[in-house]
């Protein structure tokens, strides 16, 4: 850990970011325009390199609304092949920097009925359905303790703060449950409609191992999913990761907007 924080240090001056963004399939716009530094992940000591379309590989700084920000440029993932521990090594890092606030974004398939592709989700829990747990292994008392509450991961006024700016921008922001699947296989129909009958709304690949560990590590969490298509069975459409990043480049300045706004109203 310490020589991925002097290496990135080094880098970036010792710039102190307080809250951490990670954006996900085809949302790495906001990045793009704000960006101060930028470090490719295979560069960092400890940090896995994504392989996914969409997902660019690299941690950005920036002053955004006033505001000093580090995002994930792309995440790694499960089904890639990593680890727990990898996957959620750079939310660890984020909390050594300083960072206090987590905005964990994703694109989901539509599970609820009543939501359609372009929509935004803000996320107020999740199922994770993906068969393992980040926190398994030795505890680090120095991160967390060895059994934390999780019964309120997504922070419920931050959830308020989201849902006003939607209502500000005019976007009709969507509040649901999250499932999260290993994948890299689409779940099948009765999964889904498992997942339904659960209580979920939409459904990924990611997400879940951030959020647990970043609520482990005592910083508070926010999630918003871009509705990128229909969940298995849900429509009679095939599904294909094309389709996703397709979406949310659609909704890419919808996505900005919102999350400019809530970067002004958090605190």
């Amino acid at each position: 850990m310490w020589e991925t924080l002097d290496y990135i240090n080094t880098y970036t001056d010792y710039f102190k970011p307080e809250i951490g963004i990670v954006l996900g399939s085809g949302l790495g716009d906001l990045a793009d325009k704000y960006c101060e530094y930028a470090i490719p992940y295979s560069h960092i000591p400890g940090f896995a390199s994504s392989s996914v379309e969409g997902h660019k590989g690299q941690l950005v700084f920036a002053n955004i609304e006033n505001r000093p920000v580090v995002m994930m440029q792309g995440r790694n993932h499960y089904y890639e092949g990593f680890s727990m521990e990898q996957i959620t090594y750079p939310i660890k890092v984020m909390k050594k920097l300083g960072v206090k606030i987590v905005i964990l974004t994703n694109a989901a398939g539509a599970i609820n009925k009543s939501f359609r592709p372009g929509d935004l989700m803000v996320i107020t829990d999740h199922i994770n359905f993906m068969g393992t747990n980040p926190l398994r292994g030795k505890n680090d008392d120095n991160l967390g303790e060895r059994f934390p509450d999780m019964s309120e991961i997504y922070n419920k006024n931050y959830i308020k703060i989201v849902s006003a700016a939607a209502k500000l921008l005019d976007i009709n922001l969507r509040h649901g449950v999250y499932f999260a699947s290993s994948g890299p296989s689409y779940e099948t129909p009765a999964e889904i409609k498992m997942a339904g009958i659960m209580g979920a709304d939409a459904a990924g690949m990611s997400t879940v191992p951030e959020a647990i560990v970043a609520h482990y590590c005592g910083m508070k969490v926010i999630g918003i999913s871009c509705i990128s298509n229909y969940a298995s069975g849900v429509s009679t459409n095939k599904l294909t990761h094309s389709e996703v990043i397709q979406t949310t480049q659609e909704v890419k300045d919808k996505f900005s907007a919102l999350i400019l706004k809530v970067l002004r109203n958090i605190k």
